[in-house]
């Protein structure tokens, strides 16, 4: 009888565990039937090839959910079966003959999957996840891999700046590394303070740690530029490189643009063109 109720037990953890990863997952922008598919997909280990699938697991905050739900899973459904098996071939169950067990069972499964498909249940207990979420859980929902375009030639990296190097003593006016098509995010100084969002006037130190973005090969030029005039001579380089990357950017917007324009105007003569042999098979009627 113990085995049958730690069964019991598990598959209303397992439910609850299922639900909550969904909304969690729904948190995220994902549809609830998507959250509900990846997440019980996830449980169970079953596998998915969906593009839905692709996009949960380029997202930081989903893939956490789904990692958590497969060792769960792993770990629950071992479980239940082992107390499954236990609950028939261990002769201290108790006095319920194995028939008995089994009709035990299914009626206690049938009831379970009766209450977790109840819409009213799944409201109520959705409500109280998500004031539990609300209450006591911040996710950071936001997917900077996506936002910021990493793994498409951008990074953010962190850079250690010694002695010697092109950055340290200048200020970041003096460096004009946006002109290379870097952002410098924040500034770790040697004694643990952090300046974000450092303005022009911030000075790079030695033993500064910075946190940039930019261009994956524009970054590891910097990571190896030392000062002098080499270092100075490479800054132009880097900058000139960014200029034909932009002059490029502004002839594909330039490109985008009259196809957008080409595209409006099409539609205007399909419109005008609707209009007149409306206005035709009216005068003929």
């Amino acid at each position: 009888m113990i085995g049958v109720l730690s069964f019991f037990v598990i598959l209303i953890v397992s439910i609850l565990v299922t639900k909550v990863a969904t909304i969690a997952l729904a948190h995220t922008g994902m549809s609830h039937e998507s959250a509900r598919f990846q997440a019980r997909s996830a449980f169970t280990g079953v596998g998915f090839t969906t593009n839905e699938a692709e996009r949960v697991v380029t997202h930081p905050v989903r893939r956490r959910i789904l990692m958590i739900l497969m060792l769960l899973g792993n770990a629950g459904i071992v479980t239940a079966m082992t107390s499954l098996i236990l609950s028939f071939v261990n002769p201290q169950t108790g006095t319920i003959p194995w028939q008995g067990r089994i009709v035990l069972i299914a009626g206690g499964v049938g009831i379970l999957w009766t209450i977790s498909s109840s819409s009213w249940f799944n409201r109520m207990l959705a409500a109280l996840i998500n004031w539990a979420f609300h209450r006591w859980v911040h996710l950071d929902t936001r997917d900077y891999v996506n936002l910021l375009h990493l793994g498409q030639g951008y990074r953010v990296k962190e850079l250690q700046v010694h002695r010697g190097d092109w950055l340290a003593g200048k200020s970041l006016s003096d460096l004009k590394l946006t002109d290379e098509g870097v952002l410098i995010l924040g500034v770790k100084r040697r004694d643990g303070r952090f300046l974000g969002a450092p303005t022009k006037e911030t000075e790079i130190k030695g033993n500064d740690v910075l946190i940039m973005y930019g261009q994956h090969d524009v970054l590891e030029q910097l990571d190896e530029r030392q000062s002098g005039f080499e270092g100075d001579w490479e800054h132009r380089e880097a900058v000139s490189k960014q200029q034909a990357v932009i002059e490029q950017q502004e002839q594909e917007e330039e490109a985008a643009e009259a196809v957008r324009e080409a595209e409006a105007a099409k539609q205007e003569v399909e419109a005008a063109t609707e209009d007149a042999e409306t206005d035709r098979k009216g005068k003929r009627s």
